[in-house]
């Protein structure tokens, strides 16, 4: 999940330290549990967010099936190119349920990163289900802005598409922070980009799309969603921007 980003920190490399365990059929021993919690609290750090020692638990079973995401499901309406560089997509989402925490942290980063932790748990373990959900990707956080056009509202909504299995009868969260929200379809512009997913690199990443595509009715000024396809910490993580189309 493209949480929080590697900037300045040395000798870490989160897709190493995940292959070493995923790697590794025997069950996960103390110094591995305690590397990996290291490094996902040097990462948080960056954003003075910080991890507690209870997200082992939830850290391990994630990196563990890390390799069993299941993709959220789209139908692709256009494809847009430039010279052989992708610009952007067209696609519509499916209705569903899905699992969604709402913060307003003082920084962006930390709305996302604290609310992704809650989510962690509830999949890996504290849901009525009992057990191990399964996550898909990609996560996606909504945004309102402000007026301006630039400067995003405190509230930040952090939310998982839930995996086809309990779409017909959702696990319910133990935490009371977390909901489960069933949302109808909904058709966006998104476009790709590649690092760390802050305020800064949002709002530009939000400016860039809107050059491309000129000036538009259609589209949504007012919200917008990022998401996110890879763990925290990967130093050139996948990330989209997406536009809402006003209709499907």
């Amino acid at each position: 999940m493209a949480l929080i980003s590697l900037e300045d920190l040395d000798g870490l490399d989160d897709e190493q330290l995940d292959d070493d365990i995923t790697d590794n059929p025997e069950p996960m021993d103390e110094e591995d549990r305690d590397r990996l919690l290291t490094h996902w609290q040097a990462v948080a750090s960056t954003h003075q967010v910080s991890v507690p020692p209870d997200m082992t638990g939830p850290i391990q079973e994630m990196t563990r099936n890390r390799q069993q995401r299941e993709p959220l499901p789209f139908t692709l309406i256009s494809h847009h190119e430039k010279m052989d560089e992708l610009l952007y997509e067209e696609r519509v989402y499916p209705a569903g349920h899905w699992a969604c925490v709402t913060r307003g942290d003082d920084l962006y980063e930390q709305s996302i990163s604290t609310g992704f932790m809650k989510l962690m748990r509830f999949i890996c373990k504290e849901n009525s289900a009992g057990g191990y959900l399964g996550m898909t990707v990609p996560v996606v956080s909504n945004i309102h802005v402000m007026e301006d056009g630039t400067t995003f509202e405190k509230d930040v909504q952090t939310s998982f598409f839930l995996p086809a299995e309990f779409q017909t009868n959702p696990p319910q969260p133990f935490d009371p922070d977390i909901t489960i929200v069933y949302r109808e379809p909904i058709r966006v512009v998104a476009r790709t980009f590649l690092g760390t997913t802050t305020e800064e690199t949002v709002t530009r990443q939000i400016g860039l799309l809107w050059e491309i595509l000129g000036a538009t009715d259609d589209l949504r000024r007012d919200d917008y969603m990022v998401a996110v396809y890879e763990n925290p910490g990967v130093p050139r993580r996948r990330n989209e921007i997406w536009f809402i189309r006003r209709n499907l």
